[in-house]
């Protein structure tokens, strides 16, 4: 019985409303869209937020069990270097598992999805990993720029304490050119938005739902949810009146609350479709981009185990800042150049040697330190020597992984004079639980909101990007923990 074991999600902290992106750009924008989409910070990608997703997937499954990793994008910040590679070395994986990228289509996400599905089906592998992940840029004032949001999903697929089983799918492809992007292009170009939706959202999206229905004999009346893309609010109603399904049965696009997400869309549906779910209901979900897949998934009694161990859709929802100046939104998108701080042309030098990069991959990407054999003491970095005074242990030291501790904050300070688009930089001081102490960069909070002795977690985000070189740096960052996370 191959299916989901668990699922993750993450949806970024700053949210902007279509009204400042509108009235920010006067004539030149289309008429604002109802609601809000999510935009990463100007430290989160593609990568931070796969991470992000796949980090509230895993929890309390032991990482050493995965056997495979599939990461889905069409915004990867390399060309040529694996994005999963990162992925999984930053999610402290086996390094004797497979990894694959699945990009150029926003349908990878799904495609992703079935080929773990098939490789798990056939033996070759137990449990693996699905991230989908997009961070797209449009152009200022372009309907993309009002449509598309930013997130993150992740599904573990597996045979072993299924949540979701998958009964089945149908797919449709076809070279269809409604978006694309040539290499060395910052935006993406698109045809009409009439086309889109009346020769490919309207037509290829029913044509694979149809084509599943009629493979397993199968009525649309019978799943509790139905779950499809489409960010055109009048033709999404139209699919699902032209499907025959009722209103209760349509699973919410999130379009007014976090965007189209590309790769990530259909998944983050499904993620929130199985937060509600209750056994034995039948679920349907389809994607979108040169085709379609459709999937049928059917919950099982496994459901309730992980309900609540997941941050999921609904507290990434409700956890959110409003980034109310488009021109700080521009920033973060690298679309206007700004001053990021008299220190901003040292710090840019600033970037890890590609050999140390290499040696110390562990320590860096999975934030490993070192743990005391003899009195159990952790720290970070490495250390040879035990810095508990009452033991001094030398050379007793096993591998000790923090990126999953949460801690407390002991000091902290926001430094205006930081190399930082997004001022003051806050630098803290973290005592993790079970021992441990580090300094961290701060993400996802205003300066005022930091307390001392206030719980945070870890988040993997980027660091610097070496211009010159095109080498993007990750490192992890402490996150107020505002929410329950188990």
């Amino acid at each position: 019985m191959v299916g989901i074991i668990s699922y993750g999600a993450h949806i970024p902290w700053l949210r902007i409303s279509r009204k400042t992106i509108s009235s920010a750009m006067g004539w030149f924008s289309p008429s604002a869209l109802p609601g809000e989409k999510a935009v990463a910070n100007y430290d989160e990608d593609s990568i931070t937020m796969a991470v992000a997703a796949g980090v509230d997937c895993l929890n309390s499954f032991a990482r050493e069990k995965i056997d495979g990793l599939c990461f889905a994008t069409t915004t990867s910040p390399y060309t040529e270097r694996q994005g999963a590679g990162i992925v999984a070395t930053a999610l402290d994986f086996r390094p004797d598992i497979r990894i694959a990228d699945f990009t150029d289509s926003t349908k990878a996400g799904t495609t992703a999805l079935l080929f773990a599905c098939d490789a798990v089906k056939a033996g070759s592998a137990k449990n693996i990993l699905v991230c989908a992940s997009d961070r797209r840029v449009g152009k200022a004032g372009s309907n993309q720029e009002q449509i598309y949001g930013d997130s993150g999903a992740a599904l573990l697929i597996g045979n072993n304490q299924v949540i979701a089983t998958i009964e089945g799918f149908y797919s449709v492809s076809y070279d269809f050119m409604d978006r694309w992007r040539a290499e060395g292009d910052a935006f993406e170009d698109s045809a009409e938005d009439r086309f889109i939706r009346d020769e490919g959202y309207v037509k290829f999206v029913p044509e694979a739902i149809s084509g599943l229905l009629n493979k397993y004999k199968l009525g649309i009346k019978d799943f509790a949810k139905i779950i499809y893309p489409c960010p055109y609010a009048r033709e999404h109603a139209a699919i699902g009146k032209k499907l025959g399904a009722e209103p209760n049965q349509i699973q919410d696009n999130m379009i007014a609350s976090v965007g189209d997400t590309g790769t990530a869309y259909s998944l983050m549906m499904l993620v929130a479709a199985l937060e509600e779910a209750k056994p034995g209901d039948k679920i349907l979900v389809a994607s979108y981009g040169n085709g379609s897949d459709a999937l049928f998934l059917q919950v099982t009694d496994e459901i309730e185990r992980v309900r609540s161990r997941k941050v999921g859709i609904k507290s990434n929802l409700a956890l959110k800042q409003e980034l109310s100046s488009y021109e700080k939104y521009l920033s973060f998108r690298n679309l206007i150049t700004i001053e990021e701080g008299i220190r901003a042309v040292e710090f840019a030098r600033v970037a890890t040697p590609i050999p140390m990069a290499w040696r110390e991959r562990r320590d860096i990407l999975a934030l490993y330190g070192s743990r005391c054999k003899r009195c159990g003491t952790p720290q970070y970095p490495p250390q040879r020597v035990c810095v508990n005074p009452s033991c001094g242990a030398i050379d007793e030291m096993e591998p000790y992984r923090f990126s999953d501790k949460t801690g407390h904050l002991i000091a902290y300070t926001g430094d205006n004079l930081s190399s930082t688009i997004s001022p003051p930089q806050i630098y803290a001081m973290v005592d993790f639980d079970g021992g441990g102490r580090y300094w961290f960069d701060f993400a996802d909070c205003e300066l005022d909101s930091v307390k001392v002795g206030m719980t945070v977690k870890l988040g993997l985000r980027k660091k610097y990007i070496d211009k010159a070189r095109g080498i993007h740096g990750y490192f992890w960052k402490a996150i107020p923990l505002l929410r329950k996370e188990v």
